[in-house]
Order: C-alpha cells, then structure tokens, then sequence
C-alpha cells in the first residue's frame, strides 16, 4: 500500500478522522476464529465481495458501488489503511470523489460489522470473517500497518473485567495491542546484520 502524502482538499478529510476518532464505533455482532491476520489475496477479494453484498441485502441495506470499491480496496491492501489513502486510490478511479464520500462509505462498513476502525494509528482495516465477528483483540503493527485479530473471549472478558474493576468504563468495543509484526521483527534483524557486517568490512 502506498503511504501518499495527503494533499489540501484531505484537510476536511483529516478533521473529519480527528472528529471520529473520539466517537463511538459502530456496535455490531461478530465471531472470529483465533487469531486471523487481515489480509486478502486475489480470488479471496471477489469472494469476500460477494459475502458482504449478500450480508448487506440479507440485512435490507445495498453495498452501493462506492461502497463496494471501498471494501475492495481495504481487502487488496491487506492491512490497516488511512482515510486520506483510500481516497488517494478513489480519485484515481473516480476523479471528483471527495473527503465526504470515502467517509460515507467507511462509516456504512463500520455500522454494518464489515470493517474495524484501529484507533491507534487512525486507519481501518476489514473484519477478518466479515460477518460472523465477534469483537476479538487486535494487534496491530506500529510498523507496517499488518492487523491480526486474536479470537480469545475469556481473556477479553478478563480484560474487561479488570478494566471496569479499576473503575474505567470502555468507550468503545475495540481493544488493540501495539506490537511490531514477524514480517518488520525480520527486516529489522536483516538490516541490523548488514549494518553490522558492513562495519566489520
């Protein structure tokens, strides 16, 4: 995914994420199975596009076009994608699409349960099964963006247990852990090892 810089019609677009990111997410019902990583390949886009249109009509809404491509996009990043992105990547589909309509169609996915807001670095990222989640624990790589979404509902209620027991009460569903992927542990370890093997040379 490319890390665009936003350009001044994204200003409204970045208020509009500041704005959002103290609001509630949007309530929905999901089930995941143990840790999933949020990533898509090819033929798993279209299918996944088809679950979610037959998700959306079961549920009496549409997953209009804008909607649609939205979804596909976050599905082909494969990981957790600012706003200004997604309308970087719009505009090279659809010219005259504004701030407004990106967060339109992010909205509608959050309230429908396909997609999750990461709070910790303001991106989003699609819901693993898409349907069928049930609000898991997310860590998220502070690096690259990756999410991976752990299933363990004993240990969420633990949490939040003790989250309510120190007298805090949760403003959201959403409970995400900062970390730094295999993937980025591995680049750095390489670039580590030729920064070393070039000193000793």
């Amino acid at each position: 995914m490319k890390t665009a810089k936003p350009s001044p019609d994204t200003a409204a677009l970045h208020a509009h994420e500041s704005a959002q990111a103290v609001a509630n997410p949007a309530a929905h019902d999901h089930d995941h199975a143990h840790g999933h990583s949020h990533a898509a390949g090819g033929a798993s886009v279209e299918s996944a596009l088809a679950m979610a249109e037959a998700y959306c009509r079961e549920r009496g809404e549409k997953l209009t076009p804008i909607r649609r491509k939205v979804l596909e996009l976050l599905l082909a990043s494969g990981r957790a994608t600012k706003a200004y992105s997604l309308l970087d990547e719009m505009r090279q589909i659809h010219p005259g699409s504004a701030p407004p309509t990106v967060y339109r169609a992010l909205d509608f996915l959050l309230s429908a349960g396909l997609i999750h807001r990461i709070e910790s670095i303001n991106a989003f990222a699609v819901c693993h099964d898409l349907t069928q989640c049930q609000h898991g624990i997310l860590v998220v790589c502070q690096q690259c963006g990756n999410v991976t979404e752990l299933h363990e509902p004993k240990l969420r209620q633990a949490l939040v247990a003790q989250i309510e027991a120190a007298g805090y009460r949760l403003s959201g569903d959403g409970i995400e852990l900062k970390g730094v992927c295999a993937q980025c542990q591995a680049s750095e370890q390489a670039s580590a090892e030729g920064a070393k093997a070039a000193a000793h040379s």
